[in-house]
């Protein structure tokens, strides 16, 4: 199974994923790492990512998870995924984008093996915890884009919503329950 830790900036992506990592013997894989360095330079400088800006980011990923799901490992993935087009291009790649697929709502919303697990929280709480937030390249001034661009993941995406007012401990307790919900469940 691979979890991709989802939400805006300042949610609390990379603190979940270490928790879980560590809790569950997973690689963390951390998206922050995977972003070209003009992506980095130009959130430094408070400037929101476009679009395009995004699409190599998101393509590095969707081989990072395509590596993990066809060696039959279970992994995390620290991402923001802010639009339904990036949880598309994480899980079908290129054939999710506009420019390449014309038919890319034909592709399914979810895969059986990957769950998003969309931490959400109310904009001033993430704010507080980004003004306090130390050596990151993201300030809390491009939070509001954040928010502006944010298509919360519908049902049909596979996805585990967690609020952030509860503590990492509960969180990481609701992903294990999860899981062994999987497991117990018949396979299709």
């Amino acid at each position: 199974m691979i979890y991709i830790i989802m939400g805006v900036s300042g949610c609390g992506k990379s603190a979940l994923g270490a928790f879980l990592s560590e809790k569950l013997g997973w690689p963390l894989h951390e998206g922050d790492s995977f972003h070209p360095q003009g992506n980095i330079e130009k959130m430094a400088r408070s400037e929101p990512l476009t679009d395009q800006d995004r699409l190599p980011w998101l393509l590095k990923l969707h081989e990072v998870i395509e590596r993990e799901r066809s060696s039959g490992s279970d992994a995390l993935v620290a991402c923001s995924a802010l639009k339904r087009l990036y949880r598309q291009i994480l899980l079908h790649g290129s054939k999710a984008c506009p420019s390449s697929s014309p038919d890319q709502d034909g592709l399914p919303a979810s895969s059986p093996d990957v769950c998003f697990l969309y931490l959400y929280g109310d904009y001033d709480l993430i704010q507080q915890r980004m003004v306090v937030r130390r050596g990151h390249y993201m300030k809390a001034d491009l939070l509001c884009s954040q928010f502006d661009v944010l298509e919360p993941p519908l049902d049909k995406e596979n996805v585990l919503p967690l609020d952030i007012r509860m503590s990492i401990t509960y969180m990481a307790m609701e992903v294990e329950k999860h899981i062994v919900s999987l497991k117990s469940s018949p396979s299709p």
